[in-house]
């Protein structure tokens, strides 16, 4: 693999964990209750994404006849960036 692919996926990664330690203290942070009404708005469409790309997942593979297999980092890791995208979708709607 040349050197500038690896650099490339290690910053990706990187990228990753920082957005899954984000997610992390941005849920824990108090606020006020408009930023605790924009907190579970993303939250909601987060699991709702979340959860519907394991049933999506699930289903696949019981009509394929394979055993599951979910990488617990790519699941995390799609859920950070879905939380921050409905995150950053309802702190412009309702200011933030």
């Amino acid at each position: 693999m040349p050197p500038f692919a690896m650099i490339a996926f290690f910053l990706f990664l990187a990228l990753l964990l920082i957005l899954d330690i984000a997610m992390l203290v941005s849920l824990i942070r108090p606020g006020d209750e408009r930023r605790m009404m924009i907190v579970w708005k993303a939250s909601t469409w987060t699991l709702i994404g979340t959860m519907g790309s394991l049933v999506i997942n699930t289903v696949e593979c019981i009509v394929r006849g394979q055993k599951l297999c979910v990488n617990p980092f790519v699941t995390l890791s799609v859920a950070a960036m879905f939380y921050f995208v409905y995150l950053l979708y309802y702190r412009k709607k309702y200011g933030g």
